[in-house]
């Protein structure tokens, strides 16, 4: 993928982020004094051409025996995928705190926090847990580099310690803490170490989670990585034998950053499912994934489609594209009222090329109902 290509992060004006869906072209021949447009509106035959495109290469599938191994072998495709690239393909998103202020020290957050009845944690419980598989971007990468400390392997280090734990309120990780944020699909730590950096807030405590024992161990062994405040463990979204390593109800965010299109469609409800018991009543899950048409779909060959709308790239790595009915429909099943859902359609510019390409995403933010009797 061109590493020119952002993911989506909002253009900054006089040194202050702001929030997508803010710049507009309104002339065509500015299209190059800016690196993105935003809420870019199509035409119809622009959408009428995007979907003769998906139509053209989602007519020959891949392989039944194929799309098994992608499955199987999907921790050795992320894997491999970290190991190559490590921490130099990904850009620290530091954007988030615009998109998403529960992240960053605000009031927004006293208040959640008194909402929430944030010291309670509910009976003694082991919850089950999808595990965490990161979408991949075509961004150059702010280093998240630092000195490597030696800790056990990841395998040894995380896994051994969670399998079969049956999950008390006094005896996990952060188990101390008021405000606690999970990140699923951490990657190498671009969304957890802004986090850690940005809210020093001692009652903090920051959960992180990948697919990849590889990125795991990166984010481990970063210096910025402070057991103190942050877990990071090996998780697979899909597999609802595995717990996560906290109790239900004890979650204020759980962060969900282009990951949950790189899991199978099928197991996608499952995965929000558990995932929305370990929120809080008041609790907040928050997504930014690829939408419907985004230039990363219509760039697709034929026999890279597993299934209508979902794809495998070249190094065996997934990716599905939503659209907004569709994830109103996970989080909602899941128990979950919508505070946001949103498309954007951005111009995305690069500038020394002179070329232009339509990104779409969507953005989510989806609460947990407080219930009067929730104890």
């Amino acid at each position: 993928m061109d590493g020119s290509w952002s993911e989506g992060v909002p253009a900054a004006v006089g040194g202050k982020r702001q929030q997508f869906g803010s710049r507009f072209l309104s002339d065509p021949a500015r299209v190059f004094h800016h690196n993105a447009w935003d809420n870019v509106k199509w035409s119809e035959e622009q959408a009428a051409a995007a979907e003769r495109k998906v139509q053209e290469n989602s007519t020959q599938r891949v392989c039944q025996e194929k799309q098994v191994d992608y499955e199987i072998n999907a921790h050795k495709y992320w894997n491999d995928f970290y190991k190559i690239h490590e921490n130099g393909f990904f850009k620290d998103r530091h954007w988030l705190f615009t998109e998403f202020p529960e992240l960053a020290p605000s009031q927004n957050q006293k208040d959640l926090l008194s909402e929430n009845k944030r010291s309670e944690v509910p009976e003694c419980r082991s919850e089950d847990g999808p595990g965490l598989t990161t979408e991949q971007h075509g961004c150059s990468s702010d280093s998240l580099g630092g000195h490597k400390t030696q800790l056990p392997p990841v395998e040894e280090n995380v896994t051994q310690t969670l399998s079969h734990l049956e999950i008390c309120a006094d005896e996990f990780p952060g188990a101390s803490a008021t405000y606690r944020i999970l990140e699923v699909g951490c990657g190498v730590g671009n969304t957890v170490f802004p986090i850690l950096q940005t809210n020093n807030d001692p009652r903090l405590f920051v959960y992180c989670c990948d697919f990849s024992s590889t990125a795991v161990e990166l984010v481990q062994t970063n210096s910025a990585y402070d057991p103190s405040r942050c877990f990071a463990f090996v998780h697979d979204l899909c597999d609802e034998e595995k717990s996560y390593p906290v109790p239900g109800n004890s979650l204020d965010v759980i962060i969900l950053i282009f990951v949950l299109s790189a899991i199978v469609p099928d197991k996608m409800q499952k995965a929000i499912n558990r995932l929305s018991k370990l929120l809080k009543p008041g609790g907040v899950m928050l997504l930014r994934d690829y939408g419907r048409y985004d230039m990363a779909q219509l760039r697709f060959k034929k026999g890279q489609c597993l299934s209508e709308n979902f794809y495998v790239r070249g190094d065996g790595t997934r990716v599905y594209f939503f659209t907004q009915d569709e994830l109103d429909t996970l989080f909602t099943t899941a128990g979950l009222e919508k505070v946001q859902n949103l498309v954007d359609r951005r111009l995305q510019v690069n500038r020394g090329k002179q070329l232009t390409m339509y990104r779409v995403w969507i953005q989510c933010k989806y609460r947990k109902p407080v219930l009067s009797n929730t104890s």
